[in-house]
Order: C-alpha cells, then structure tokens, then sequence
C-alpha cells in the first residue's frame, strides 16, 4: 500500500459523516507505520476504543476507501476455543478475532443497517499473512499449501467483497 496523509485518510470514509471522519484519532504509531508491508490500514481508535477504522486502496485506483466500524463493548475471552479471522484466515485465540459492524454507506446506514466481519481484533492482517506478527494459538498456527501472493489475493478478495457490502446501494 502506498503511504496515506492525514487528509487522504480523513476524506476517504463513506459510512460516516464528515465531522465524524474529522473527530476520529489516527493509530498511535502513524509516522512509523510499516507502509510496504500494510496491504490497508486498520486500527483501532485510541481516542473511541469501540470505534476502529479500515483504509483500503479501491482497485480502480480512485484513491482510498475508509469504512468505520463499531467494536463490540464485551469481547469473548475464553482460552480454549479458536476463532478465524474472515479477512485473512489466520486462526487465533477467540479474544484474537472480534465482531466487528460497519453502517452502510448511505441513506441505509443512517437508518442504522450494518453489516459485521469476524477480524483480527488489532486489524493487523497483512502482518499475520506476511509471518510479521504470530497469533497467539494454543495447537499452534496451520500450515497452508499458497503461496505468499496467493495468500495475499485472498485477504485482498475478502476484504473488498465486505468493502463491497458496506457500499453497495
């Protein structure tokens, strides 16, 4: 992914309003972000901590999308089951993987529809399928027979196909 400004970040949402895009805190780490390793952005507001955000480039090249998201307030915790990750696959802890609801973009997401995604809970995706950050399993993580790129068009396919339920009219 290509680095974002400030700016780019702020204007590309569309299931928020403009003063909410505004008000929203950009990850703690924002200057140091690893910007080649990150296929989008995702983070979890530090200011709102039931408010994260994700930031994808469109493949049309039209510039990036951003799609708010509600955490739940109550996060399952228990040590014995797993749970997956539906954007990139990868196999956690349950506490790991979150609920997570975006609005529709739209008339339809300011009368309160949404639609929700199981994800890594700190939106870290791209490091899990690039091997830069290791979930916490207690059998261990799975080993697949893909490739890095085709693991990679996975996560990108799966991620636009709920970008494309966040948005479709």
């Amino acid at each position: 992914m290509e680095p974002l400004t400030e700016k780019q970040i702020r204007s590309s949402f569309v299931n928020c309003t403009k003063g909410e895009a505004a008000r929203l805190r950009l990850p703690l780490d924002f200057a140091e972000l690893p910007w080649k390793d990150l296929d989008f952005l995702g983070w979890v507001d530090p200011g709102a901590p039931l408010r994260a955000h994700l930031v994808l480039p469109r493949e049309d090249g039209a510039g990036p999308l951003g799609i708010s998201l509600r955490v739940p307030a109550v996060g399952r915790t228990s040590v014995v089951k797993s749970s997956l990750c539906q954007i990139c696959l990868t196999g956690h802890a349950s506490s790991g993987v979150t609920l997570l609801a975006a609005p529709l973009a739209g008339a339809r997401g300011r009368e309160g529809n949404t639609v929700g995604t199981y994800i890594c809970a700190d939106l870290a995706c791209p490091l899990y399928v690039r091997g830069k950050r290791q979930a916490k399993l207690r059998a261990g993580q799975y080993e697949e027979s893909l490739t890095l790129d085709e693991r990679l068009a996975r996560m990108s396919d799966n991620l636009n196909a709920f970008a494309a339920r966040v948005t479709a009219v």
